[in-house]
């Protein structure tokens, strides 16, 4: 089966293609440069380098966040586009298990996690389990970096913590129970979509097409938050 996965929800952007479960290529960039600038020219290098063409897919995969709004918008256009053109299924898989596949070889319970603004963190937590597999602990949620911290400093468990927003927390989440993941394991990776996609799709799970796959937002956006407050001040305006 070949596997061409996109993921454009965090600050890099990748595509990658994995062909009979090994991995033939990926191109991750992780610059300032918008993703829409970036997703179709490493599309077309890494097709082009591997010698293949969208005819030779099978199975799609698409990151659908949370994370960046319009960053997930767009892997996840692209995917459905393809999916049209080429009636080719989707798998579609979150942020937070996508990054916490990157450190799943740790005996340790992973928590991912990424930056949702305010002082809050988009948060998932997993625990590898036979056969390269894993399991969910805890679904993904939304909640603040006081609630991550204590918790974390009152559980006799040991982690594991991976993601961007270490970046941003990690002197407020140092305890001794707690172990880092190293900087090239905090990126999110097409590479680890083609993995879990494969996992998944075998088991009929998280499986769509360009009709029914949808972004995973879990909060409104700034610019929709932004908006809602001015229509409650308005509203308490004519009272």
């Amino acid at each position: 089966m070949n596997i061409l996965s996109f993921d454009t929800a965090t600050r890099s952007a990748s595509v990658a293609l994995m062909m009979d479960g090994a991995l033939v290529g990926e191109i991750l960039i992780n610059d300032k440069r918008t993703h829409s600038q970036k997703l179709m020219p490493m599309l077309e290098s890494l097709m082009s380098l591997a010698d293949m063409s969208i005819d030779d897919i099978d199975l799609l995969a698409v990151c659908v966040g949370p994370g960046s709004f319009t960053g997930i918008r767009i892997a996840v256009a692209t995917v459905k586009a393809i999916s049209h053109a080429k009636n080719l299924p989707i798998v579609a898989i979150n942020s937070m298990e996508n990054i916490a596949f990157n450190v799943m070889d740790s005996s340790k319970r992973i928590i991912s996690i990424l930056d949702a603004q305010s002082g809050n963190v988009y948060c998932g937590m997993y625990r590898s389990v036979e056969d390269n597999n894993y399991c969910v602990v805890e679904a993904i949620d939304v909640i603040s970096l006081e609630q991550l911290s204590n918790r974390l400093e009152c559980s006799p468990e040991n982690y594991i913590i991976v993601g961007e927003a270490l970046d941003k927390y990690r002197a407020k989440l140092n305890f001794d129970n707690v172990e880092f993941a190293s900087p090239d394991k905090n990126v999110s990776r097409a590479s680890s979509l083609c993995s879990i996609a494969k996992i998944k799709y075998d088991k009929g799970l998280d499986v769509y097409d360009c009709y029914t796959i949808l972004p995973k937002y879990l909060r409104k956006s700034q610019a929709e938050m932004q908006y809602d407050e001015k229509q409650r001040k308005a509203k308490e305006n004519e009272i």
